[in-house]
């Protein structure tokens, strides 16, 4: 008689752990699940337009990273290389220019400045566009960047391969560095004559 209550006793025992450990069980899937659905429904943003809302996916901030890096450096280039004869224009895009790279893009244009660049491409009415090839950014936010420049005069074209190399770095977002990343030990690596025409004259 004793034995029976006894094994009942543990049985009892038992069925209450386990019905306890089960309830644990029950209760962290539960947590787990609703808070996976908060968390995909916090993604979900939804923007008026017209009066007409529409659902938009919120992305990781990381997500379009490496368009963003390949981005700012393009942007830098066409804004430090696009260089038509006005003085004013040219100025603007290169105050626009050295938000997006830290103090060695200063140099060289200083450099540039000093050699009396910018006054020679006034002087002959030059216009200076560049035609981005390519961009290589590796696993350590160094990158290479790779286009074709042309010079055109009132009398010849040059078509000019330029390389140039640097690395990026995370900065605040700001208005004049919407990326939020900064071009450090920028340097050109090749900036060689590829063809030269002239003009034909009528």
């Amino acid at each position: 008689m004793i034995n029976k209550i006894e094994n009942k006793i543990k049985l009892a025992f038992v069925i209450s752990i386990g019905s306890f450990l089960t309830s644990l069980l029950i209760a962290g899937m539960t947590f787990f699940f609703a808070y996976s659905l908060i968390n995909e429904q916090r993604k979900k943003l939804y923007v008026i337009d017209h009066n007409v809302p529409l659902l938009v996916q919120q992305t990781d901030l990381g997500a379009n990273r490496q368009v963003e890096m390949e981005s700012h450096i393009n942007m830098f280039h066409l804004l430090f290389f696009t260089l038509p004869p006005d003085d004013a224009y040219i100025k603007n895009n290169l105050t626009k220019a050295m938000y997006l790279v830290d103090e060695s893009g200063l140099a060289q244009y200083n450099n540039l400045k000093e050699k009396g660049y910018y006054n020679s491409i006034l002087a002959s009415s030059a216009l200076l566009t560049i035609q981005t090839d390519s961009i290589v950014v590796d696993q350590h936010r160094h990158f290479r960047y790779y286009a074709r420049q042309r010079v055109e005069r009132e009398t010849s074209i040059l078509k000019r391969l330029l390389v140039t190399e640097g690395d990026l770095q995370d900065v605040p977002r700001t208005e004049n560095n919407p990326h939020g990343l900064i071009i450090k030990n920028w340097k050109t690596v090749v900036n060689k004559d590829l063809e030269h025409e002239a003009k034909k004259s009528f």
